[in-house]
């Protein structure tokens, strides 16, 4: 009885082989038709159509367990976890990354049968996306007694026109190798709440939430401008990505301000500040920006009149009253 090793095939199909350790198997090489499926743990089992002859000597379903990771070619890899002496099996996935969501990542498998049958399944990891310490996209897989495998994009990502995070990777087709340009989009929103960090949250109430280290951040009348460094593996030096988000000032209710990003659609989302607003001379307002606990931004602006129309003209006119030279709006003193 000898150790059976596991690889795949061009088509994703499971092949198992002998190796000259113990095993339960008794095979020398057998191509296993069959699909790999996805449980709640993200944990890989191969469902097997295996032909009656053999179907005393194979289970089928074999569970396979191991580390997941992202190959440089954006392919998806399990690294089975080590039987006994030797280096562990490693399956690498002819596969494509189909979708991004807030909780999961998405890919597509394509596999043929032994009658030539063509079939294309996916895979959907289940996991959380962060920014490792490069400012790096990351997904942890999330794995049985609150464990992750980490899969790590290496590239610079993006923002497109509509604010959204984009990240572009090129890829070759599996039969003539052509390239191909691909772009995974991450619907969400970005928050500004720290003075160091500027936040991508993927979703709506999720655990993914994608904080980059920053410089200070440039504020002007239609736009906040933030440099990001992004260390690659095959650079010394960080590439430099810049985030600007277009959109318009404003006071909210009862003394908010909040800076309005347009995103897909038209859809509206308020970045939320506290500040210190002082009235100038010249009929403007200086704010001196600070998060929801009141700590500092590091970052101010001054918006003249014709800027914070609404509301805006009523709190210049409210500034313009109090005796204090300067007011706490947001968590501070509402009028």
């Amino acid at each position: 009885m000898e150790r059976i090793k596991y690889e795949l095939d061009p088509f994703n199909r499971l092949i198992a082989k002998k190796t000259g350790d113990k095993s339960q198997v008794r095979a020398f090489r057998k191509v296993i038709d069959g699909t790999f499926k996805i449980d709640k743990n993200n944990t890989l089992k191969y469902h097997a159509k295996i032909p009656s002859k053999i179907g005393s000597q194979l289970p089928h379903q074999i569970k396979l367990n191991g580390q997941w990771s992202l190959t440089k070619d954006h392919k998806l890899c399990l690294t089975l976890n080590k039987r006994g002496r030797g280096v562990s099996d490693q399956l690498t996935f002819e596969s494509q990354i189909l979708d991004v969501k807030k909780n999961s990542i998405v890919f597509a498998i394509t596999t043929r049968s032994k009658n030539n049958i063509t079939k294309t399944y996916i895979l959907d990891l289940k996991g959380k996306w962060q920014a490792d310490k490069n400012n790096r996209l990351t997904f942890g897989v999330k794995r049985e007694g609150g464990k992750h495998n980490l899969l790590t994009f290496d590239g610079k990502w993006e923002t497109n026109k509509n604010h959204q995070l984009i990240y572009k990777y090129v890829t070759g087709k599996l039969v003539r190798k052509e390239k191909q340009l691909r772009t995974l989009t991450f619907k969400g929103h970005w928050e500004i709440n720290d003075k160091t960090h500027i936040t991508y949250l993927v979703g709506h109430r999720s655990d993914s939430v994608l904080k980059f280290k920053t410089g200070v951040g440039i504020f002007k009348d239609k736009s906040i401008s933030y440099e990001v460094g992004v260390g690659l593996s095959k650079g010394k030096v960080p590439v430099k990505q810049t985030v600007t988000l277009y959109g318009n000032w404003k006071i909210k209710g009862r003394g908010k301000l909040v800076f309005e990003v347009e995103y897909e659609k038209g859809k509206l989302y308020a970045i939320s500040f506290n500040a210190e607003a002082k009235l100038t001379d010249k009929n403007s307002v200086k704010f001196k920006l600070k998060n929801e606990l009141n700590q500092n931004l590091g970052a101010q602006i001054e918006l003249i009149r014709s800027i914070l129309k609404g509301n805006g003209e009523v709190f210049i006119r409210f500034l313009g009253s109090r005796k204090e030279k300067t007011v706490l709006i947001g968590a501070g003193v509402r009028w």
